[in-house]
């Protein structure tokens, strides 16, 4: 006996004549359909779906099929319930269906505007890496010797940050946009990115929509660079060398 929830039980006798007079609606990625293991419900087993293949929904011939049109309690009660059950479980398929192509859509929008992201990430880690470097150096005693030259290389360095920071963040608005447009998904962010070919990207900085994109990564850049020339106008002011 498999339960559908609380409101139908249903035989192996009523399952026989329930699958023989649905298998004509049944969608060709369907690949089997077996009582749940905890009792109740059924799970169903699809093709994998690519995401570019029409929203699963239940098809317009299991309205028009006479074998399962309504029939009212009252006319026959036992042909009532057993259309009333072949009704929740392709309903219960579709919907399963449904929810897995959506993971899948999911994955197929990411990889089309992810593109070249990783490389663009990688430039990006190297410039930050080199003006950490850069401002680094003004705290060393070396620096006093060459300040101006040492400044120049800062500026320079953030200069390089900033336009890779901006060049990574014309990829990562079109990756933010996409989880915003899946974002009651079952898959997360980090989840999605990597059945899309990207783990790495759980250390990218995409920043969200909320509703309007916030966070990007050249907003953290300008605060980085803001704060670093707060912070040289303090030494300056400190050291005497500006009023």
């Amino acid at each position: 006996m498999t339960s559908l929830g609380r409101t139908f039980q249903i035989s192996p006798e009523d399952m026989r004549e329930i699958m023989e007079r649905l298998t004509p609606h049944f969608p060709p990625y369907l690949r089997k359909i077996e009582p749940n293991s905890l009792g109740w419900g059924l799970n169903f087993g699809f093709a994998p779906f690519t995401g570019r293949e029409p929203e699963p929904c239940t098809p317009r011939s299991f309205y028009n099929d006479p074998r399962l049109a309504y029939v009212s309690e009252s006319a026959d009660e036992a042909e009532h319930l057993l259309r009333e059950k072949a009704g929740v479980v392709i309903s219960n398929l579709y919907e399963a269906a449904r929810e897995e192509w959506k993971c899948a859509a999911y994955v197929a929008d990411l990889r089309e505007v992810v593109k070249d992201a990783p490389h663009r990430w990688t430039q990006y880690v190297l410039a930050a890496q080199r003006l950490e470097k850069a401002f680094a150096h003004l705290r060393t005693p070396d620096a006093a010797a060459e300040w101006p030259a040492a400044i120049s290389r800062l500026v320079d360095a953030q200069d390089e940050a900033r336009a890779a920071a901006e060049h990574f963040q014309s990829r990562a608005v079109g990756i933010a946009r996409v989880h915003e447009e899946h974002r009651h998904s079952d898959l997360r962010t980090d989840q999605a990115l990597e059945r899309a070919g990207y783990p790495e990207a759980v250390n990218w900085h995409i920043g969200y929509f909320e509703p309007s994109y916030q966070d990007g990564l050249t907003e953290k850049v300008d605060r980085l660079i803001q704060d670093q020339e707060a912070h040289l106008v303090k030494v300056g002011r400190l050291a005497g060398l500006t009023p």
